[in-house]
């Protein structure tokens, strides 16, 4: 990952360096501050494979623009995903501005003019290669720009994935790449619209990046121990057996999954010196039985949970 801020060159440098780094790793632009004196931001990029590009930005106000003589500079013709925190405005093409709500997508050809205006915002932003895209979805290619409300069919999972690809990059070229397939195919259902004849030949990637959205959701509530099915799906928005379905094609279930994770992060406190009890441990980690607890950890490591937290405190002395 490359990462640029406000705090890592002189004033005098900073729009310089901006617009370099923004030029090499997403789209020439050019920016102008609204308040040059304290003007800031913080920016980065992760890259999944060749032409696909995966980054935050954060700004104060700032106006800002892509101008035809650096389109004509760097010949760019590909499109960037942008979802904004916050309402925004921009003009395409010299066209009259148009607003943007907050949580919306926008998909612009980088061989189109823009300009645009953002109030103090958080950025989230993707490179997709046009013509990788245009082969799944070819209703791309229909116009330079497309606005996507944030409830269109499909909206809420492309930028779900996105968000968990910024926070959890995967590793590895294999895992990059499959990452990568998954955005383009949730890209081209949106575009394409979820009830078109497109629909069927993503559905893998669907599931795929579904699951991967409902994983993280558990691991952020772990410790709770009333997460269930029912809770996960009905913030996922889907029903408790098609989650089960999609662990089910893993070959695991969602207890087992949700077991397996609570056991690690027990054994992980366990393994610390000066840790908590073991039964504070356990209930601390989301389960509520302790014979459970301690026969379901024995099964998993091969020891018991005291020989665990013994060991840690036998390292220390």
């Amino acid at each position: 990952m490359q990462r640029l801020s406000t705090f890592d060159v002189p004033a005098r440098d900073r729009l310089a360096y901006l617009h370099d780094f923004v030029a090499r790793h997403v789209a020439g632009l050019r920016f102008r501050p609204q308040d040059a004196d304290n003007f800031a931001f913080d920016v980065s990029a992760y890259f999944l494979d060749a032409g696909t590009t995966v980054g935050t930005a954060c700004y104060s106000a700032v106006l800002g623009e892509r101008p035809k003589d650096l389109m004509a500079a760097d010949g760019r013709q590909d499109y960037l995903m942008t979802i904004h925190t916050t309402d925004y405005e921009v003009a395409v093409a010299g066209k009259p501005a148009l607003s943007i709500k907050a949580g919306d997508i926008t998909l612009l050809n980088e061989a189109t003019s823009m300009a645009f205006a953002l109030p103090n915002t958080l950025l989230k932003v993707v490179s997709l290669n046009q013509a990788r895209l245009a082969a799944l979805a070819p209703r791309i290619r229909q116009k330079a720009f497309h606005h996507i409300r944030a409830d269109a069919a499909g909206a809420g999972l492309l930028t779900g994935y996105a968000d968990l690809l910024r926070s959890q990059a995967p590793e590895g070229e294999a895992g990059r790449r499959l990452a990568g397939n998954h955005i383009y195919d949730l890209a081209a259902l949106v575009v394409q619209g979820a009830t078109s004849a497109n629909a069927e030949p993503v559905r893998a990637s669907l599931g795929a990046a579904r699951l991967e959205l409902i994983k993280a959701e558990m691991l952020r509530q772990l410790t709770d121990p009333e997460l269930t099915v029912t809770a996960i799906a009905r913030r996922q928005g889907v029903t408790p057996r098609y989650i089960q379905r999609l662990f089910e094609q893993e070959g695991i279930t969602f207890s087992e999954f949700l077991r397996d994770a609570r056991l690690d992060l027990a054994y992980n406190a366990l393994d610390l010196a000066g840790a908590s009890t073991v039964s504070a441990i356990a209930f601390d980690t989301g389960f509520n039985d302790l014979s459970h607890f301690n026969r379901a950890f024995r099964q998993r490591f091969g020891v018991t949970p005291s020989e665990i937290k013994a060991a840690a405190l036998r390292r220390c002395q």
